[in-house]
């Protein structure tokens, strides 16, 4: 503690404990437990304590009040719980005979204070806190604390029930840690005394006929398992877990216990545990139980959960997957009757007419769908599933459950009408679908449905029914399928019904183009540019794409009333100039679509757009050109980022002003490459000086340092790091072994006067406003050689600490803090209080 806190400290106290003085703002009693945790994580002595009286005066003084209020009684509670996380400190706090009064029975657990659920919070934080020693921990078993904590466990605040739960799991964990015994059995097993505390109170309310006691231990059990209690303490593991089991396994086969959704967690952390590794055992036959008499909606978590795991046994694997798979394959089933085609499924792992009434229910049958499709798309999403899925099925699944959703199908067997009714224009299990669609993509062994599929696609994309958010992952679903498309067309030679299929999605994006709809719109440039981005090299691709009206649809966007829709329009140009202005092979188009042109379409949105988000899109476009090296010649490039950056220094956005030191950042370093020789070809001085003095001439032709040099002042953060970034780069090329030094000689020439007023200015932080825009007292940002002095001269490094300061590394300091206190309650006369 600094000595103007200490100073400082006893008047906060004495505020504190004032009951006239009003209440403070739980935002400061929070940073000030904060500052506590901060100072006893570092110093475990008792010298905290006997350095500052004022700290155990503060305890008493609340303690002595008949009606504290309740935030201040929090703030004690929590505070004397942080102090006594050492040892010593506890002891202290114990021969002033404190924690009785705090944490024991005759503390607030027992008066009209604990009504209040924040206090009862606090009272479990301060014990959290605390237990971190073994006398604290005989401390809570003594005074009753434990019975205290599982009464808390059914709080009606849930907060502070679950604070319970975590703290038994804590206390649990914690006793164990000095245990070095191994327990052989549970015969055997001698539990520390709180840890036996907390078994007994488990077993015996697991065999008590009150539900919430019984949902309460289950979900204690969750957490623990779910801790590093069930990988850290395997013995203790399997003991507790051998004794629980057969209770376990009763709530399963009861229908009547409410406590089945609570069961799936706590299979499944326990399933994690590193006991369980083996593939025989009681532990696994739970599990496949547990699958078979859940619901569906209560086995779905269960069963992805078990897929993820590399330990589970192939047979429980197989199992998971059929539980998931079973409402698709109901789907399947229910479509066509006599069955079309065959379903996924040869066997089922519960009764199917479960799964039938849930989906021929209205209420039942999207929720079922959607957590299913949800759990799907997390399956696909691994990289390595040790189960074979059947994609061809799943697709023709997927395809059924869009087709009952837009009406396209009309299934003859009554429970697939039912189930038609309940999905029609349903849109939550639309999005899922397409989610599980777009995903499938990846997946090999379904090439025989792709025509199928892009019917059902292109139907989605064509009708006016089609939601703009549907439409949207019907476009992002459709993107990566064309892909999947594309690299069949290579290797097949399918390229017929790629063009076909190709032509038929440009005719429908040129409708969505004009949309009314600005969501359409939008959507529709996206998927244009996702297009791009993945197929801009294939022939076929590119043949369609010049022969639609797309081009000059999407540059008539870039005037788009809607400022989303003319950002995604910029993106759009500036991906599809790839095609049309910078492949070797760029089609001859039409003058109004000439590069020159939409460059200078880009430019004027840049420095004329009232919004924000073109902007942004305009200088992204141009660092992507630039970085892919589309920009011309050197001499081009050279006035193109110096157009750019002149017209976006003075942007309001910072985020503009920082995509031009990306700009400049690119074009440095590829001048650099450009005009250096082989860095590892031996040069002479001469040579070195002269590659130098052409970069430089370079960078201050493009205005780049005065760029840079303003930046260092911005008054966002991120501008001036990025910019003080790059200027490190710079001095690290031009001085690779140490900057200049004399700054006196520096000063005192006719160039080194001006740099030497750059560098005041600079560690001043002024704001970008107050900076002179073409330099001050001499200092000439396109002068070469003064360029070299200042990368030399200034220090950088210095100024890159002050930059990454935060801007409120004062006001948020611990003094500062203990200031607005004091300020607050009227101590000090000068009431202006930072913290708010």
């Amino acid at each position: 503690m600094t000595r103007e806190c200490a100073v400082l400290l006893p008047g906060v106290c004495a505020a504190l404990a004032d009951p006239r003085q009003p209440g403070l703002d739980d935002t400061c009693l929070e940073k000030l437990l904060d500052w506590f945790r901060s100072l006893t994580w570092f110093d475990p002595t008792v010298e905290l304590l006997q350095d500052n009286p004022c700290l155990t005066e503060l305890i008493t003084s609340v303690l002595a009040l008949p009606e504290p209020s309740p935030s201040i009684l929090s703030f004690t509670l929590q505070l004397a719980g942080i102090l006594t996380s050492s040892e010593t400190r506890f002891q202290h706090l114990q021969q002033e005979e404190l924690l009785g009064r705090l944490f024991g029975p005759e503390g607030p657990r027992g008066g009209a204070a604990w009504e209040d659920a924040s206090v009862r919070s606090a009272w479990l934080k301060g014990v959290h806190s605390m237990l971190l020693h073994q006398p604290a921990l005989h401390f809570l078993c003594s005074t009753g604390g434990m019975d205290v904590i599982f009464a808390l466990q059914g709080d009606p605040s849930l907060f502070v029930a679950s604070a319970a739960s975590h703290l038994l799991v804590h206390i649990l964990t914690f006793s164990l840690e000095s245990e070095t015994s191994k327990p052989l059995s549970s015969k055997d097993c001698d539990w520390p005394v709180c840890a036996q505390m907390i078994i007994k109170h488990i077993e015996e309310s697991l065999q008590s006929s009150s539900a919430s006691h019984i949902e309460q231990s289950l979900k204690l059990l969750t957490s623990l398992f779910g801790s590093c209690f069930g990988s850290c303490y395997a013995p203790w593991t399997e003991v507790l877990w051998s004794d629980i089991a057969k209770q376990i396994e009763s709530f399963l086969l009861q229908e009547t216990v409410q406590a089945q959704p609570v069961l799936a967690n706590l299979l499944l952390n326990v399933a994690r545990s590193p006991v369980f590794c083996g593939t025989e055992g009681s532990f696994w036959a739970l599990v496949t139980s547990a699958l078979e008499h859940l619901t569906p909606a209560q086995a779905g978590p269960l069963a992805v959960g078990l897929l993820k795991l590399c330990k589970c046994p192939q047979d429980v694997r197989i199992q998971a997957l059929t539980v998931l798979l079973q409402p698709m394959d109901c789907i399947l089933r229910a479509a066509s009757q006599p069955l079309e085609y065959a379903g996924l499924l040869d066997e089922s792992v519960s009764d199917p007419v479960t799964v039938e009434s849930l989906l021929s229910s209205k209420t039942s049958c999207a929720g079922l769908l959607c957590q299913t499709l949800a759990h799907l798309e997390k399956l696909l999403s691994l990289k390595h599933l040790r189960v074979d899925l059947p994609c061809m099925s799943l697709l023709r699944s997927l395809m059924t459950i869009l087709q009952f959703c837009n009406g396209f199908l009309s299934p003859a067997s009554p429970l697939g009408s039912t189930i038609s009714r309940n999905l029609i224009n349903c849109f939550r299990v639309q999005k899922s679908a397409l989610d599980v669609l777009a995903a499938l993509a990846e997946k090999k062994g379904c090439d025989t449905l792709i025509g199928s599929l892009f019917d059902v696609l292109l139907a989605y994309l064509q009708s006016p029914n089609t939601s703009p958010t549907v439409l949207k992952k019907t476009f992002q679903a459709t993107s990566k399928w064309l892909v999947h498309l594309q690299e069949l067309s290579c290797s097949n030679s399918q390229w017929q019904q790629t063009q076909k299929i190709l032509e038929d999605v440009f005719l429908v994006l040129q409708k969505r183009l004009c949309s009314p709809c600005w969501e359409v719109r939008d959507s529709s440039l996206e998927f244009l540019t996702a297009m791009v981005k993945c197929l801009r090299d294939q022939e076929e691709f590119r043949q369609s794409l010049l022969s639609s009206e797309v081009l000059r649809l999407t540059e008539n966007l870039l005037e788009d009333p809607e400022s989303y829709v003319r950002a995604s329009a910029v993106t759009a140009v500036g991906h599809l100039a790839f095609i049309t202005y910078f492949a070797p092979e760029s089609p001859a188009i039409g003058n109004q679509y000439n590069k020159e042109n939409t460059v200078a379409k880009l430019q004027e949105i840049l420095s004329t757009d009232s919004e924000g988000f073109p902007r942004r899109a305009v200088i992204s476009i141009f660092t992507k050109w630039l970085r892919e090296g589309c920009t011309g010649q050197l001499e081009d490039t050279e006035q193109f980022v110096s157009r750019v950056i002149q017209t976006v220094e003075h942007d309001l956005d910072w985020e503009v002003r920082l995509g031009g030191l990306e700009l400049v950042e690119i074009f440095c370093s590829q001048t650099i490459s450009q005009l250096s020789k082989c860095p590892y070809a031996p040069v002479s001085s001469a040579v070195s000086s002269s590659t130098s003095q052409n970069e430089l001439q370079v960078f201050c032709r493009a205005k780049v340092f005065g760029f840079l040099f303003r930046s260092l002042c911005d008054c966002d953060k991120p501008v001036g790091q990025r910019a003080c970034d790059v200027l490190i780069g710079l001095r690290g090329h031009f001085y690779p072994v140490s900057p200049l030094e004399n700054p006196q000689e520096i000063e005192d020439s006719p160039a080194g006067r001006g740099i030497a007023w750059l560098q005041r200015t600079l560690r001043q932080g002024s704001l970008a406003q107050s900076f002179p825009t073409e330099g001050g007292d001499g200092v000439d940002f396109q002068n070469p050689e003064s360029m070299m002095l200042a990368l030399g001269a200034i220090d950088l490094l210095e100024l890159h600490d002050e930059v990454n300061k935060s801007s409120d590394h004062v006001v948020e300091s611990p003094q500062s803090l203990l200031q607005d206190i004091l300020a607050t309650v009227g101590t000090i006369e000068d009431n202006e209080v930072d913290c708010y």
